[in-house]
């Protein structure tokens, strides 16, 4: 009943969820929310899913992101994945990016596919990159791991690096 290869096998147990725990936690696709009633003054870096629906005044970094409608966004964004229903002041590099008609982008825009709802309004110039070189996962694979709060600058570079290769394009659409 009390015997050293129960608690053995019950300590073995314990370590092996606790080791299961972490990854279940990454991989349940809740997103981190910015509620509207919330601002942040400050750069936001997430390694999953992130939902702004308050303002943000600084860059963003996250493998999803999605603007809700009245959202605010005052910096550069980079991501994997952008949908943007609300206003972005600022650069936007992500592989996917979708701006629905409430979307308000002034900014350049880069990325790999876009798609734009009519009635979205666009401010800047808008380019197509590789994918190897759009978004937060290729931003994150060139930055130092210790340069962590800078991945948005790095990638920001990159972005101008790669862009200065290929034409430019601008769109305004109201």
């Amino acid at each position: 009943m009390f015997s050293k290869s129960n608690k053995s096998s019950a300590e073995g147990t314990k370590s092996n969820e606790s080791g299961q725990q972490p990854a279940a936690s990454q991989d349940s696709g809740v997103p981190s929310i910015i509620s509207a009633d919330l601002t942040i003054v400050g750069n936001l870096t997430s390694s999953g899913d992130l939902q702004v629906d308050g303002t943000v005044e600084g860059d963003i970094s996250s493998r999803t992101l999605t603007i809700g409608e009245k959202a605010q966004v005052s910096g550069s964004v980079v991501a994997d994945s952008v949908r943007v229903c609300g206003s972005i002041n600022g650069q936007l590099q992500a592989a996917s990016v979708v701006l629905a008609k409430s979307a308000r982008v002034t900014g350049d825009i880069s990325h790999s596919t876009l798609a734009i709802d009519a009635g979205a309004f666009i401010e800047g110039n808008i380019k197509r990159l590789d994918e190897k070189t759009v978004g937060y996962s290729a931003s994150a694979k060139t930055a130092a791991p210790s340069a962590t709060p800078n991945v948005a600058a790095a990638a920001t570079a990159n972005m101008q690096n790669t862009a200065a290769s290929q034409s430019n394009g601008s769109a305004t659409k109201q």
